[in-house]
């Protein structure tokens, strides 16, 4: 808990110059963003090395590296391209000596081998799963936090790829779901 406390600090800093998370999501960060991130390691609860793709403000990477922190063989790769947020990320991971590894690089360019490869707000999803491609072929299994509209979302990626998934309540909000990628067929001609 003190670990997610500074992280909570930090991040309010950080967005003193930064947009890291919208400024009116602060005062509800326990719920908004720490639990919203914490619920998936219900749903890995074996998985030790994630990916979070987009991590920007460390949602849900940073906080499933603080609750990972002393477990044996958990290590979280925060992906970001943007140099702003990779600072921000390394900074936290260094404060709180996460078992974390931030990649200035964009996601599908890199060749990670993990259990679960994960995103909050990057983007659509079939936009998410060419990002998540490379991961999801080496075998890792996807849990994507959405909004409201992932019906719509998984209708437009239906469009692109062949994958199979299923649709999980969020525990932290009643509009949000989870989409658990397990398996990413072939990309679709359009």
């Amino acid at each position: 808990m003190a670990d997610l406390g500074r992280f909570l600090e930090m991040l309010t800093a950080g967005n003193e110059v930064m947009n890291l998370v919208g400024p009116a999501t602060i005062p509800d960060f326990w719920n908004r963003h720490a639990w919203d991130s914490a619920q998936l390691l219900r749903l890995a609860p074996n998985a030790l090395t994630w990916a979070d793709l987009g991590a920007g403000a460390g949602f849900p990477g940073l906080v499933l590296a603080i609750l990972g922190k002393g477990r044996d063989g958990v290590h979280i790769h925060l992906v970001e391209s943007m140099a702003k947020r990779c600072r921000f990320l390394a900074d936290v991971v260094a404060e709180l000596d996460l078992p974390a590894t931030v990649h200035n690089e964009r996601a599908e360019n890199l060749s990670l081998t993990v259990d679960i490869v994960t995103a909050r707000a990057c983007a659509p999803l079939h936009r998410l799963l060419g990002y998540a491609r490379p991961y999801l072929l080496a075998g890792a299994q996807g849990l994507f936090l959405k909004g409201q509209d992932v019906v719509a979302d998984m209708s437009e990626a239906a469009r692109y790829w062949e994958y199979e998934a299923d649709v999980i309540p969020s525990l932290s909000d009643e509009r949000g779901r989870i989409v658990r990628v397990r398996r990413l067929g072939r990309a679709r001609k359009v």
